[in-house]
């Protein structure tokens, strides 16, 4: 049996690796727990490299689950946002947000082919060699990186502008917090940026907006009225971190209604907000940290 301490050292990568590539918290975790299996069952002097190999064969798991996604992200009411990953508030001394595992990339990857995305994302992120990558998606390196540059100049065009700085991201989400909930529609419209886009993800199990909201005249009265669903008597709000980014959490206990909201924010001013309200998409979240 391949060594456990092996499996151990490398599972929190293997999993950043699954979420990157799927945008599925509950693939991931699937993902993890298969390449264990698969580790498990090998005799404990095959790997030279459990590190490579280890990562190669939780790409081709996720590859897989992406590719055969794909045909029921098409058919899925509204848009489709990734599940995100909430935790407790983050430090302040955490200056720089990463942009890879940020909503508004990963929605952008989304826009990629499999093989693109996950040619992207093992390279460009996790450093792996295009010929370890070859063996992933079933292509030549040539072809890989062939693969990997024409998807870096495509979301290098449609990532939205995105400022890096921890402080000015959360005091833009501060304002736009404080706006909402003390229903002042004009702070609302001094936090967002006049070509805002909202995105929501209900997945046709909840009320959202079925295509985006687009301007911020539009957005700040859809964020008031969205609000104004919720009971202030039950509703809980929360400041977490949301795919390594200020976020917000609101949770009404009363019917346990939840909504996690992710923002990207570009010269103090709020550029994209991606609402997921989803339920299942939800259910990971640990209500501990909600």
């Amino acid at each position: 049996m391949a060594e456990l301490t092996d499996f151990e050292q490398q599972r929190d990568r293997l999993w950043a690796v699954a979420y990157r590539i799927t945008g599925s918290v509950a693939d991931a975790d699937d993902a993890v727990q298969e390449t264990w299996l698969r580790w498990q069952a090998l005799p404990g002097d095959e790997v030279a490299d459990p590190r490579a190999y280890l990562t190669t064969v939780i790409s081709r798991i996720c590859y897989d689950l992406l590719r055969s996604a794909r045909v029921r992200r098409e058919a899925y009411i509204g848009p489709w946002l990734p599940e995100p990953v909430v935790t407790a508030d983050g430090p302040e001394d955490r200056v720089a947000l990463d942009e890879s595992v940020g909503l508004a990339m990963l929605t952008v990857l989304e826009r990629l082919t499999p093989a693109e995305r996950t040619a992207l994302i093992l390279h460009d992120v996790f450093s792996v060699p295009f010929p370890e990558i070859a063996e992933v998606v079933g292509r030549s390196p040539e072809s890989v990186r062939q693969l990997a540059s024409r998807a870096r100049k495509r979301v290098r065009a449609e990532a939205p502008r995105r400022s890096v700085d921890r402080g000015e991201h959360r005091r833009a989400v501060e304002a736009f917090l404080q706006a909402v909930m003390g229903g002042d529609l004009d702070g609302l419209l001094e936090i967002l940026d006049p070509e805002v886009v909202w995105r929501s993800d209900g997945g046709g199990k909840v009320t959202a907006a079925r295509l985006p909201v687009l301007g911020h005249e539009k957005v700040a009265r859809f964020a008031y009225r969205l609000t104004r669903a919720f009971d202030t008597g039950t509703m809980v709000v929360h400041r977490r971190e949301v795919n390594g980014a200020p976020g917000v959490v609101m949770v009404d206990h009363a019917d346990g209604q939840a909504a996690v909201f992710a923002f990207t924010v570009h010269h103090g001013r709020i550029t994209e907000i991606d609402a997921i309200l989803n339920p299942d998409k939800l259910r990971h979240l640990d209500p501990r940290t909600v």
